[in-house]
C-alpha cells in the first residue's frame, strides 16, 4: 500500500475560488484514496478497529481540508460567525477580502503596498500587525469592525 495523501495545503487557508475547486478536487482523490485503503486493509485480513487505527491519519487530514472548504464556502456567502477577542481576526481580514471580491492585487493597491506584502500578510493571517494597519485594512475593504465588551467574571476554583 504505497499510495498516500498529500497534505502540503493542510494547513493553509483557501484565498481564491481556483484554489477552492483545486482542494474540491483533491477531496474526491482522498476520498477514493481512504476507500481503496480501506478495501487493501480489509484483504489483508485486519479487523474494523484495526482499520481505524491504520487509516486515522489519514482520515484526520481529510476531515481538516474538508473544513477547509466549507469555511470558504460560508465566507464567500458573508457568513463569518463571531470574531472573539480579535482571535482569527486575519481570517476575517482574508474572509472579508474573498466575500467582497476583491483580488490581493486590488487590496494592495488599495493599501498602498506591494502585492507580494498582501500575500505575505495573508500567509501570515495578519498575526503581530498593529492597531493602525488593521484600521487601514478596514478601512480598504470597506468593513466596518463593531466591538461589544462582556466582563467575564474570574472562575472560583
Amino acid at each position: 500500500m504505497n499510495a498516500s495523501l498529500t497534505i502540503e495545503r493542510v494547513n493553509d487557508m483557501i484565498r481564491t475560488d481556483k484554489e477552492l475547486e483545486l482542494m474540491k478536487d483533491r477531496l474526491r482523490q482522498d476520498q477514493d484514496l481512504i476507500n481503496r485503503q480501506i478495501e487493501q486493509l480489509k484483504e489483508m485480513g485486519l479487523n474494523k478497529e484495526q482499520i481505524n487505527r491504520v487509516i486515522e491519519p489519514t482520515l484526520c487530514f481529510y476531515e481538516q481540508l474538508k473544513e477547509e472548504v466549507e469555511y470558504y464556502e460560508r465566507i464567500k456567502k458573508g457568513e463569518f460567525g463571531t470574531l472573539e477577542n480579535f482571535l482569527n481576526l486575519g481570517k476575517f481580514f482574508i474572509g472579508a477580502r474573498i466575500f467582497l471580491g476583491i483580488s490581493q492585487k486590488e487590496l494592495a493597491d488599495r493599501l498602498s503596498v506591494s502585492e507580494a506584502q498582501v500575500s505575505k500578510d495573508e500567509r501570515n493571517e495578519y498575526h503581530g500587525i498593529t492597531i493602525e494597519k488593521a484600521q487601514r485594512i478596514l478601512e480598504a475593504l470597506g468593513v466596518k469592525l463593531i466591538t461589544k465588551v462582556e466582563y467575564i467574571p474570574p472562575k472560583i476554583a
